[in-house]
């Protein structure tokens, strides 16, 4: 009697953990399908240029470099160019820009370039020339002058949700699909 007790909880514990497993799979498959349905959603930094124009950097871009070989660029970088290093994207050299680093990688087809930040903590953060997200130069505007140092008012600009912020390397602003009404 003993054994059999013995069998039969082996056998529930057994379909427990595969009645476990499958809910942990398919909680991690849902998962995979809100977060590429949400896609969409993004971080872009906004700094104005020369003339009144504006350049948009990315937080998604073609161009993936790891961060040591972002760290081990941004010790070469010069206002001339650093040496020029091969990278898992190609060829890179970094080029030092007052606060920060950008990175030209030629051989790259549509992300020429990375903007290389630290945060407040010093952790690396990169910055995309190139990405999905593409506004017009009215749309960038209204997420500019609605930028504020706490962050600025939640604006709908065009199918976006956006809330802005003012920081030292320009706004950076916050997007996400904005509600089907």
């Amino acid at each position: 009697m003993r054994k059999k007790f013995r069998w039969r909880l082996t056998l529930s514990l057994s379909a427990l953990s595969v009645a476990a497993v499958t809910r942990a799979t398919l909680f991690v498959a849902a998962l995979t399908v809100m977060t590429s349905a949400g896609a969409a959603d993004n971080v872009l930094l906004i700094q104005m240029q020369p003339g009144g124009h504006y350049k948009v950097w990315h937080t998604e871009g073609e161009s993936q470099l790891s961060d040591d070989e972002i760290m081990a660029l941004e010790l070469t970088a010069t206002p001339e160019g650093g040496e020029e290093k091969q990278t898992s994207a190609g060829p890179a050299r970094a080029y030092e820009t007052g606060d920060t680093v950008t990175i030209s990688l030629p051989a790259a087809r549509n992300d020429k370039a990375l903007l290389i930040d630290r945060d407040d903590c010093g952790h690396v953060r990169h910055w995309h020339a190139a990405g999905a997200t593409q506004l017009s130069e009215d749309q960038i505007t209204d997420i500019f002058m609605s930028a504020l140092p706490g962050g600025g008012k939640r604006i709908t600009v065009g199918v976006y949700q956006v809330k802005a912020f003012m920081t030292k390397q320009g706004v950076t602003a916050s997007l996400w699909n904005a509600p089907v009404k």
